[in-house]
């Protein structure tokens, strides 16, 4: 397949990452996580997280957000999200299958919920006909690309807190977060109050397998054995364990997340004075968000793979991965020209 910028699920492995795993692939370990590096790397993400934090691995980022969805609800509950929230919109209804409680979707500008926007959904308490909102969740980059600031985390947190409610964060692309906000993981997440995290690595030259980080005690009950039942617990693990130790030890989620997101500054650089090209959001992360002509865009499908996000107002959406490079750019935006002429 010819390199694009349909998702950055779609690149490689991290050299460094299939190293990792090439060296953990030696002699016998004992499985499903009570081996030497699932203990070391639980150490490892206390040192990023803080000393409470508790680490579950996973196959993918549904069963990470699902095991965190379990964890803060149970089936009469309800987890407010923005409308275009993963949870929402990509994950063919696993919460809601799985857990069995309601997803209550907010309409968003840019992808991003505000106290303001929440309160909308935060009603019908002690009413037993009704689904009772229990967790508040966000993702970090948005679906859209955008960011939350420390600030907004913070103020749904706290909104989350005083109604004795949860914030989950979908953490798949947080390292692109981190590094374009400048801050710590524990910055953005412990030192807040948020209370579980699903800390994805895949999107970011990981092989494969996310994690969910427990930072509040209380939701820690018994989630081992929940986490068998969803068909979540990996045998190997010690290979997932090793790739968030290569991951994090070697400041390689650092250099990747900063490597995608410059990338798309450059791809939005180089199209955001074309006049037929209009972009939707602010590019914070590693994606860019256009409306094209129809034909120009489907034309461009022909040259490279992407996804249409919203093809009745002829929206698409570009994404930058770790391992495009400044041709790859040159070359995307000389196509697009090319069609546009």
């Amino acid at each position: 397949m010819k390199r694009g910028f349909g998702s950055d699920n779609h690149s490689g492995i991290s050299p460094e990452i299939l190293e990792a795993i090439a060296n953990a692939n030696v002699d016998h370990a004992l499985a499903y996580g009570d081996d030497e590096y699932c203990s070391r790397v639980g150490d490892l993400f206390r040192s990023f997280f803080g000393s409470q934090a508790q680490v579950y691995f996973v196959f993918n980022g549904t069963g990470a957000n699902v095991l965190s969805i379990d964890a803060m609800c149970r089936s009469h509950h309800a987890v407010v999200c923005a409308e275009s929230a993963h949870i929402n919109v990509d994950e063919c209804g696993a919460p809601q299958r799985i857990v069995g409680c309601k997803l209550l979707t907010v309409p968003t500008p840019d992808g991003k919920l505000t106290p303001e926007l929440a309160k909308t959904q935060l009603h019908g308490f002690g009413f037993e006909h009704h689904s009772q909102p229990h967790a508040i969740s966000i993702t970090q980059s948005t679906e859209l690309g955008t960011l939350y600031t420390i600030e907004e985390i913070k103020a749904l947190v706290d909104l989350a807190h005083s109604y004795k409610m949860y914030l989950h964060i979908d953490g798949a692309r947080l390292a692109n977060a981190a590094v374009a906000l400048g801050c710590s993981f524990k910055e953005m997440t412990t030192d807040l109050g948020v209370d579980i995290l699903s800390f994805g690595g895949t999107k970011n030259g990981m092989m494969m397998g996310e994690s969910v980080v427990v930072l509040n005690p209380a939701l820690d009950v018994e989630l081992k054995y929940r986490r068998k039942q969803m068909s979540q617990l990996c045998s190997k693990m010690r290979f997932i364990a090793a790739q968030y130790e290569a991951y994090l030890t070697t400041g390689l989620w650092r250099r990747n997340a900063e490597h995608s997101n410059r990338m798309a500054q450059m791809l939005y650089n180089a199209i955001k004075d074309i006049p037929q090209v209009e972009v939707q959001y602010p590019v914070q992360a590693n994606s860019v968000f256009v409306k094209l002509p129809h034909d120009v865009w489907t034309g461009l499908q022909q040259d490279y793979f992407f996804y249409d996000w919203d093809e009745a107002n002829d929206v698409v959406r570009w994404m930058c991965s770790f391992d495009t490079t400044e041709q790859d750019i040159q070359d995307f935006v000389a196509a697009l020209l090319r069609r546009l002429k």
